[in-house]
């Protein structure tokens, strides 16, 4: 099997499976290690776009191990809750916590939050302070809920639309989660679908269930706008499952 995964058709593509998520962790750190050297060769920085919650915990952790030249790459957040980076549901937190440690403490994090109280009022500031280095992702690190979410791609947002208006040319859209916590500001798909490297990283049969749901039926991304990423001929997303956590 190749690094990063191998396919055999857009949809029908094989999904890289482990029985753990340390197992998985192990393989996708070492995976994203080799994309961002590759792009140190090519450039002077390169950019690691991360997304939050328990999940990638463990990859955060053996990620932030590897010998990169981490003075020279960017980290920041696919989306962030609007909260203050202290706060235990923050995703500047989390990678400050896990990512941020060990050879990676030498990396720049720039955070999406601004000293707006709304994310609403913060995205032209948001998305000109991520500009010079989430506009050409190198890699990113998408996760997906049980309703078929990814980013803050929420189903039934009002503005899910703008979100994943390929169209658009505003780097990061505020939402506001009709069955989630705290508003929240995301890259656009536009962005997303920008990267040179993507990788789902997904655990449990739940989540296996709906990724096979989305895969099978490529209509409807308002939905579940994992679809939107799946049945796309701009990304190439390897897709990374363990059974366990």
């Amino acid at each position: 099997m190749a690094c990063c995964g191998q396919r055999v058709h857009r949809i029908e593509r094989l999904v890289s499976s482990f029985e753990s998520n340390a197992e998985l962790s192990n393989q996708l750190a070492s995976c994203i290690a080799s994309n961002l050297a590759a792009a140190l060769k090519r450039r002077a920085h390169a950019t690691l776009a991360v997304s939050g919650g328990s999940t990638p915990q463990p990859l955060f952790e053996m990620l932030s191990r590897k010998p990169l030249d981490w003075s020279r790459i960017i980290i920041t957040s696919v989306d962030e809750r609007w909260v203050e980076e202290t706060h235990v549901d923050s995703n500047a937190r989390l990678i400050n916590q896990f990512l941020l440690q060990n050879s990676a403490k030498a990396a720049q994090f720039i955070s999406m939050k601004t000293p707006s109280d709304s994310p609403f009022q913060a995205e032209v500031a948001a998305s000109a302070k991520l500009s010079p280095y989430a506009s050409g992702i190198d890699v990113v690190v998408l996760g997906m809920g049980e309703d078929g979410h990814t980013a803050s791609f929420f189903p039934g947002a009002q503005t899910l639309a703008r979100a994943m208006n390929l169209a658009t040319t505003q780097l990061c859209v505020a939402v506001h989660p009709p069955a989630a916590a705290h508003d929240r500001m995301t890259l656009s798909l536009a962005a997303l679908l920008r990267a040179q490297h993507a990788y789902l990283h997904i655990v449990g049969p739940a989540k296996r269930e709906v990724l096979q749901q989305a895969c099978e039926e490529p209509q409807n991304t308002a939905a579940m706008p994992i679809r939107a990423l799946l049945h796309t001929d701009a990304l190439d997303l390897d897709i990374y499952y363990a059974q366990t956590n």
